[in-house]
């Protein structure tokens, strides 16, 4: 086709492979593509959306002609959006020179993107506008197309070993030009001091371009990292948006937004609230839009970690380093390093208190690691690597990622059930991964550099530093020169939370003692998984073949909280008693808790158990109203952990009726219940009231043995049964549908050994006199079983 034609069936195209901005269409639906379910249609895909397949060959060639396409500003983020319709350039430079004003009856600005950006905005967009796809089977992320798509994309433009590859022309002898800045459609205010791609300048000024092919088609890449950041990074709340930006230039950016709206709207105050709130969005990410992340942040540190070592001199380092290098050195701290912080501490805040979190858990474990990336691979062995001191620099230079989050992590803890194993597992990584030798050692370091006191770094170098990181290329040549640790951690912190953060330090007593509730909840959590598991082992053991058959009401007064770990087994039960093991063994390495200090934890768990060694009451507090909650003993009950023992003290015959009772039986038998002690009440009471055997055997059957114990104990018990519970016959345990089985099951026996209707009758009331005479010989002094 010809270029002309091509230039207009583009948008249609990738409208119909990603899908709509609004989710209306959507497109291939590569999220939901697997190679096991649909092979031929997703190796058809990969192969059309390659780097190098047909669909990045139009771009190429449609990019040679410069073309332009539209792309709305209202599918921006929420920040960027609000911040475009406010006339404030936001800070990246991915924007700059592409906000266009519609012509006359447009509905809304538009960004004018060239076919390399405009193909990869819709490919980045679909996995936020398309998350509310149906999926109709079970699909691991992990191995969908678009995961598939996003990691050769990333290697292509991003490559850990050589350079970018040219794109593909269809003319072999010329190359294709990286965009030529555009004049802007309208004058804007901007956040820091916004240049085009120095980038582009400096490569413009080499005197031999075409010698490096990665010096002419760097933009690919800042560009493809720009919009991957941009389009699922960006999404925190304006307010979040605001406090990044250092405030001198928050002064300026409210000076022109005062102007603007004094000359359009008259009340500049209101106006400026509405707009900046009426954009704000409910960012709620998916776990798959989480997993995507991850893999972003693992190449990321692949790629930086293949810099090649410095030169010696200076001199030769700015001749002979390429832009590729020079991306590689400042590509985590200047592009992803603000952005996925605040993303993080959004999830961390946000995210349900289930064990889905493990997505955002290992994102953070991921970005944490570098080491876990870098070219040489450790030597395998039973024992933790100790962290090179190589990698100081980089845990200081991001240390609010190792220090707040931890906390933010350590109370979200104190808030989950232990007891589960896929909790339990996640606080078991986390301890595993801040215990890895002289980690903690290395964090501890860049706490006491941040706490040193500022004698000789001058507040206005601070602003300096922090108002250098937010604009244009990472070529900056306007960033100073900073080789004082300790200024660097304190630029990180400021840069991050403004001037006016006040630190929590990780190795503080405030933390220590939220490590030491968490330890106190582990112990707690070990010891009802213990309950559990014994609970368990103890009803396999009593559940014989004939205790099924009994013809005894079942227990209807259990008040047992069964966990998870019922239903998954032992195994899972040893598994989250190994992960707790480990986890507060590796606590205690971190914090340097002594055994004393354990000892007391483990006094104070409760280990005052019952005789049984199981129950315990809730930590409450003794009023004079009664026993009351504690913080504490509500979380016990919320989890699982400890329970009263509550009973049903009321008329047994009035219970609801239960999933394993027939309901039509029940309301039967108990009408004839209820003639049949109407008409024999007296001489009930005339055989209860016998002191022979004939009186205990009726006592035991005809009233409640719970209730008879309590009456010498209880003058209300006594005063109630005597009103409402009498003796009386109860048959409500025929309406049992175990109990209706075990007599057909009996009676299909008896019919087997041609014994006969009424010698299976005769030979039930045989065998159910002689129990009722045993129990009642023993009633006096017995006990009753829970059933």
């Amino acid at each position: 086709f010809s270029l002309k034609e091509l230039h207009g069936i583009f948008p249609w195209l990738v409208e119909s492979i990603f899908g709509s901005l609004d989710g209306v269409i959507v497109g291939w639906n590569l999220r939901c593509l697997q190679g096991r379910t649909n092979p031929n249609e997703y190796s058809v895909a990969l192969d059309f959306l390659d780097p190098s397949g047909p669909m990045m060959k139009l771009v190429y060639k449609l990019q040679a002609e410069e073309y332009r396409y539209d792309f709305p500003v209202s599918y921006l983020p929420g920040p960027v959006k609000a911040s475009i319709q406010e006339q404030v350039l936001p800070e990246c430079s991915l924007y700059h020179n592409k906000v266009q004003f519609p012509s006359s009856g447009g509905l809304g600005l538009n960004l004018a993107l060239n076919p390399f950006e405009y193909y990869m905005f819709y490919f980045a967009i679909s996995l936020i506008t398309q998350k509310n796809s149906t999926v109709t089977y079970h699909v691991s992320p992990s191995n969908s197309a678009y995961f598939i798509l996003v990691d050769t994309y990333l290697k292509c433009f991003l490559p850990v070993e050589g350079s970018v590859l040219p794109p593909l022309s269809s003319n072999p002898g010329g190359a294709i030009p990286s965009p030529t800045p555009r004049s802007p459609a309208v004058p804007f205010s901007s956040y820091g001091m916004h240049h085009t791609s120095l980038l582009k300048q400096h490569i413009a000024h080499q005197p031999s371009v075409n010698a490096d092919p990665a010096s002419q088609e760097i933009w690919r890449s800042e560009t493809l990292l720009q919009i991957f950041v941009e389009m699922w990074l960006h999404h925190y709340s304006l307010e979040m948006y605001q406090k990044m930006q250092s405030p001198h230039v928050k002064l300026e950016v409210l000076h022109y937004r005062l102007s603007i709206s004094s000359k359009h709207h008259g009340s500049p105050a209101q106006s400026s609230y509405q707009a900046l709130h009426a954009y704000q969005e409910s960012f709620k990410p998916t776990e798959e839009h989480v997993l995507v992340v991850r893999l972003l942040v693992k190449h990321l540190h692949a790629f930086s970690n293949s810099l090649k070592p410095e030169p010696l001199s200076l001199s030769a380092h700015s001749h002979t380093a390429s832009p590729l290098e020079e991306f590689k050195r400042v590509v985590i701290p200047r592009f992803v390093q603000e952005k996925l912080y605040i993303f993080l501490q959004h999830c961390f805040g946000h995210w349900p208190l289930d064990a889905s979190f493990r997505a955002v858990l290992e994102m953070w474990l991921s970005y944490l690691q570098p080491w876990r990336y870098a070219p040489e691979k450790p030597p395998q062995s039973a024992e933790p690597r100790s962290v090179s001191e190589k990698w100081a620099a980089f845990i200081q230079e991001n240390l609010l990622m190792y220090t707040k989050l931890f906390v933010g992590f350590l109370n979200r803890a104190l808030r989950t059930d232990l007891v589960s194993p896929k909790n339990a597992l996640m606080v078991f990584r986390v301890a595993k991964v801040f215990a890895q030798p002289n980690l903690a050692e290395m964090i501890l370091k860049g706490e006491q550099l941040f706490l040193e006191p500022e004698l000789v770094i001058p507040h206005r170098q601070h602003r300096l530093f922090m108002s250098s990181t937010l604009g244009g290329s990472f070529l900056s040549s306007q960033s100073p020169a900073v080789t004082d640790a300790s200024f660097k951690v304190k630029s990180h912190v400021y840069s991050l939370e403004g001037q006016d953060f006040q630190y929590k330090q990780m190795f503080g007593t405030e933390v220590r003692n939220l490590v030491l509730k968490l330890a106190q909840l582990i112990c707690q959590a070990q010891q009802t998984a213990k309950s559990i598991s014994d609970h368990s082992a103890e009803t396999m053991a009593t559940q014989s073949f004939f205790s099924w058959f009994r013809f005894t009401p079942a227990d209807m007064n259990g008040s047992y909280t069964g966990n998870d770990l019922d239903e998954i087994g032992q195994d899972s039960i040893k598994k989250t008693d190994e992960y707790l093991e480990k986890a507060l063994e590796y606590l205690c390495q971190i914090f340097k808790l002594s055994e004393a200090q354990l000892t007391q934890m483990m006094m104070k768990c409760g280990t005052t158990q019952d005789e049984n060694g199981k129950k315990q009451l809730p930590d409450c507090i003794q009023s004079e109203d009664g026993l009351i909650l504690t913080p504490l003993g509500r979380y016990q009950i919320i989890n699982g952990l400890r329970r009263f023992e509550v009973h049903y003290q009321g008329d047994m015959e009035l219970q609801p009726i239960r999933s394993y009772e027939n309901a039509t039986l029940v309301r039967l038998l108990f009408r004839l219940s209820s003639v049949l002690n109407e008409r024999f009440a007296e001489q009930m009471d005339v055989l209860c009231s016998r002191e022979d055997f004939i009186g205990r055997l009726c006592r035991y059957h005809l009233t409640n043995p719970h209730l008879i114990q309590k009456i010498r104990y209880s003058p209300m018990v006594k005063d109630r049964m005597s009103q409402n519970w009498g003796p009386r016959i109860s048959l409500r345990f025929l309406a049992s549908y175990r109990t209706l089985i075990s007599l057909l099951m009996i009676y299909f026996l008896a019919s087997w050994f041609y014994i006969g209707p009424v010698g299976c009758t005769f030979i039930i009331l045989i065998g159910y006199f002689i129990y009722a005479v045993i129990m009642s010989f023993f009633f006096e002094g017995w006990k009753p079983h829970e059933d």
